[in-house]
């Protein structure tokens, strides 16, 4: 099941029971949108971090792409069913990640049913809490060997425009943590399928800026970001 048969499948089921009740987010199902940007909200930790970067992803896509894009970022709990029926959803943090029993059973429903998840470790250290304890989270719902790095030549890195690999951030050799670039992201593949796309370099923040400052930018970096987006929504 590729994540267009996804979609379709929970709007026609659970997301179709849900959408009659709430108004906006049925105003939204109606309008057509291709993408809208889902932040999950979690009960431990600090979910609400890098507040721009989903408006300066959003932006991207709308310049770069023909993607009918929602202007506005959703937050919904980690352990409300509506985010069974998002297109991508974002989950980020500093913090110990300790899913209760309600939030680890959708994200397992979530991924292993067509979902995509990108996942950024604020703390841009794979010593850190927030990488050591959302990994055990994982390893224990998908199994100890689920998350494996991504190759350079990975689809994700040519779906929309061209990559050699992850792109570095300004957020990693700086002293912090572990103190090195890492060279590489880590993924749970589900069929062939990328489910859950996790990242030790920070990208919320390296995103994560007034709007009237990309102008000073040699080059846009939120590119990537459209990568990203674009593979969600075609693998």
């Amino acid at each position: 099941m590729n994540r267009a048969q996804f979609l379709r499948l929970m709007a026609g089921g659970l997301a179709g029971a849900w959408l009659a009740a709430r108004p906006r987010e049925a105003g939204a199902a109606s309008a057509g949108y291709d993408f809208w940007f889902t932040r999950l909200k979690y009960d431990s930790g600090d979910w609400d971090v890098d507040q721009r970067m989903p408006a300066n992803l959003i932006t991207s896509l709308i310049d770069y792409t023909n993607l009918r894009v929602d202007p506005e970022e959703r937050v919904l709990s980690l352990a409300d069913p509506k985010m069974l029926a998002a297109p991508f959803c974002y989950l980020a943090g500093h913090k110990l990640v300790e899913f209760n029993p309600a939030e680890r059973r959708n994200f397992e429903r979530y991924v292993r049913n067509g979902g995509f998840v990108l996942v950024d470790d604020c703390n841009h250290d794979i010593d850190g809490l927030f990488a050591k304890s959302f990994e055990a989270q994982m390893a224990s719902i998908f199994g100890a060997r689920a998350m494996k790095k991504l190759p350079n030549n990975h689809p994700l890195y040519r779906s929309f425009f061209k990559f050699d690999g992850p792109p570095a951030t300004g957020f990693e050799l700086n002293g912090w943590g572990d103190d090195l670039v890492h060279d590489y992201l880590k993924g749970i593949d589900i069929d062939g399928r990328l489910g859950l796309l996790y990242s030790n370099k920070d990208y919320g923040c390296e995103w994560d800026y007034d709007w009237r400052n990309k102008r000073f930018l040699a080059e846009d970096n939120t590119r990537f970001a459209v990568n990203i987006v674009m593979y969600a929504l075609n693998s």
